[in-house]
């Protein structure tokens, strides 16, 4: 009797490409290793090759495997759309909605939204998630988000993109720094500053990198940052200067730093709301659109 391969057989392979392990991918699924694995085993003999390598450290997919996994993950995603579209079609701001946002965003654009989006979906269970662009990006092709907020270029086809919002470039320079009192800064008196920097991975490193090159300075090369927070402890400390959006600044919070505008042609990134085309929460990426349309012309800045 030929055996039928199943939806849970292909969250098995998912599990263990994404974890590397079988019995930490049997733990996220929620069965014993050996039930798991001889599940994958009686796949690929069904199939006729190995899906996984597996040595006594470690589990990685074969070539075949990679192949197939890339295709597991998009059944998986599929039908997870199609269970989200039978659950919300009679009404889309039901149910969870998973929205993303990039960690130089997502720390002080998160405590702004929700107030706004609890009462655009009081129903609705909202998920909020940090990570770096590049993930939320395949989180997004995946199903795993229902929207994300990115800093453009996004360039790719199968989503609506919308724009939110701009958000302008500052220079930040400790009190005690020699350009602290200036009230604009043109960008080259920048030539000579040590420049601090985001770790690799993080969009606002890419663009501080591009303004760098308009600038004709150089970045510091021996430090690299993780947060927004280090770099402003580090300028605090007269340690060098950096470039802070206007979202993450606070005026009434003073902080030891000077945010000095550009003063000519400022610099700024471009927020964009995008999800799937084929999302079955459109309504409620309109509304949070609309919403915080509103709110960004009646908000001034923090």
């Amino acid at each position: 009797m030929v055996r039928v391969m199943n939806l849970r057989d292909l969250e098995y392979v998912v599990a263990v490409a994404n974890l590397t392990h079988f019995s930490r991918a049997a733990e996220y699924c929620n069965v014993s290793q050996p039930t798991l694995s001889l599940q994958i085993k009686k796949l690929e003999d069904e199939l006729g090759v190995a899906i996984f390598e597996r040595t006594n450290k470690q589990v990685f997919p074969t070539e075949a495997g990679l192949k197939i996994v890339q295709h597991a993950r998009k059944i998986l995603a599929d039908t997870a759309q199609i269970k989200e579209i039978a659950k919300t079609a009679q009404d889309p701001f039901s149910g969870t909605f998973r929205l993303g946002a990039f960690p130089t965003l997502a720390s002080y654009l998160f405590p702004s939204l929700v107030p706004i989006l609890s009462k655009i979906m009081p129903l609705s269970r909202l998920v909020l998630l940090e990570e770096k662009s590049d993930t939320l990006k395949e989180m997004l092709k995946q199903g795993q988000i229902d929207a994300t907020f990115l800093a453009l270029p996004f360039e790719e086809d199968g989503f609506f993109v919308q724009h939110v919002f701009n958000d302008p470039f500052l220079i930040a320079v400790a009190q005690s720094h020699k350009l602290a009192n200036r009230k604009s800064i043109d960008k080259s008196a920048l030539l000579s500053e040590r420049l601090l920097l985001l770790e690799e991975g993080h969009c606002l490193r890419d663009q501080a990198l591009d303004l760098c090159q308009i600038m004709g300075s150089t970045n510091e090369p021996d430090f690299r940052a993780t947060s927004l927070e280090t770099l402003r402890q580090m300028v605090r400390a007269n340690s060098g200067i950096t470039i802070m959006p206007e979202i993450a600044i606070n005026e009434n919070k003073p902080d030891g730093i000077s945010y000095i505008p550009f003063a000519e042609q400022v610099p700024f990134r471009s927020i964009v709301l995008v999800c799937r085309k084929s999302c079955a929460r459109k309504p409620v990426f309109d509304q949070i659109v609309t919403s915080m349309l509103e709110w960004r012309e009646t908000t001034p800045k923090a």
